[in-house]
């Protein structure tokens, strides 16, 4: 069965952006359910985080990710700030690659800790020691997971967080190196969005 990973991330965009990254993960659960795909949610939606991981499972997955991958915008009143007069408000979609394919990620330089879950963190986190803590020793990158009902599968969710750190490392980089124009986690794309919602109840434009 085909899976795929899909981050989706605020950048550096403020609350109403983080607000809306939760709300599209939603969309999305509605919009993979009509195309017959099984969506998954990785870590707890509370507080609205700045970014969210989306598993993706069927045989159109690959598919229904890429047609998504990119800035989305949605157009909306601010549901923090009333008066606010902006209206657009960009977050960004990417697809996580195969653990397997990014070098940097060697299974021996990784080492994992249980530890205790902590925070109201999602509906099934675990009051065992199911969490996990995991260090990338050549970089000395941390990273933990506690949403996963087990620790191997938190282990598995803590190594794809360090991959998406590892990939904004090595993107950072060249960005430094030769001004690069886009970086997939911090800047996002305006004026340019694959997909664009209205209003509260993020109706896709046509």
């Amino acid at each position: 069965m085909t899976e795929i990973i899909m981050h989706l991330s605020s950048g550096q965009g403020p609350e109403e952006c983080r607000w809306v990254v939760g709300q599209l993960a939603r969309v999305f659960f509605k919009e993979a359910a009509v195309a017959g795909l099984g969506t998954e949610l990785l870590e707890s939606a509370a507080g609205n985080p700045a970014s969210l991981l989306l598993r993706v499972t069927g045989a159109g997955a690959e598919q229904f990710a890429r047609q998504r991958a990119g800035t989305i915008l949605w157009v909306g009143a601010s549901p923090f700030r009333p008066n606010h007069k902006r209206r657009n408000w960009f977050v960004g979609a990417a697809l996580v690659p195969p653990i397997d394919e990014i070098a940097e990620l060697r299974p021996e330089d990784i080492v994992y800790q249980a530890m205790r879950a902590s925070g109201a963190g999602g509906q099934h986190v675990n009051k065992t020691d199911s969490a996990v803590r995991a260090t990338h020793l050549p970089t000395g990158l941390i990273t933990t997971a506690q949403d996963q009902r087990s620790q191997h599968a938190n282990r598995k969710l803590a190594r794809i967080k360090l991959a998406l750190m590892l990939i904004e490392r090595r993107d950072d980089g060249a960005r430094n190196a030769r001004k690069e124009e886009w970086d997939r986690n911090r800047r996002l794309e305006r004026g340019n969005p694959v997909k664009t919602y209205l209003g509260p109840g993020f109706q896709l434009k046509r």
